[in-house]
């Protein structure tokens, strides 16, 4: 089991239940800054997004290894859904002021209780997602587990490690993991 002082057992016994595994994007998958790039002869504002390679294994990974994820966002981003197709996220919901009702629709769609779920965000909109779910983590404030790693540094594979070694398949899932 992992050595990290976190990974306590409360926290091991929620994450051994987690099938879906929901994330916020901005702060959360990237260390939150918005870029806007304004072309130089003018015309549509553009948006760039730095998403953690790591990250990326680590959602492919929970998707080859049957857990469910989704991104619920505040905002709407062809970057977040074209990451979210390379990776293999399940749901995606951008453009959300309040993300309860994506956070119940995804409950719905996936088959699962908010005990099963995981939930990490970095701010106040993420606030009452993380109090419903069976297993909060935040990248920067206390909930149930607090990530090593700083949004946008490999904290979505941090949190797919804890859960799959939680229950007992990090062993099974390695060998499955794609270049």
């Amino acid at each position: 089991m992992p050595e990290n002082p976190q990974f306590s057992e409360a926290v091991l016994n929620r994450a051994k239940k987690i099938k879906l595994f929901l994330m916020d994007v901005d702060g959360t998958l990237t260390d939150g800054g918005v870029c806007l790039i304004s072309p130089p002869q003018g015309g549509e504002i553009l948006e760039m997004k730095v998403f953690n390679a790591k990250d990326g294994a680590g959602l492919t990974l929970a998707h080859i290894m049957g857990i469910k994820t989704g991104f619920i966002t505040g905002r709407k981003s062809p970057a977040v859904q074209q990451r979210a197709h390379e990776v293999h996220v399940d749901y995606v919901y951008l453009g959300q002021a309040t993300k309860t009702a994506a956070f119940e629709d995804c409950l719905q769609k996936a088959g699962v209780t908010a005990d099963e779920t995981a939930y990490m965000g970095d701010d106040l909109p993420d606030m009452p997602l993380a109090l419903r779910a069976g297993l909060s983590v935040a990248v920067a404030d206390a909930c149930h587990f607090i990530t090593n790693a700083r949004g946008g540094q490999g904290a979505a594979r941090e949190v797919i490690e804890l859960i799959l070694k939680s229950q007992g398949r990090w062993e099974e899932a390695v060998p499955k993991a794609l270049a």
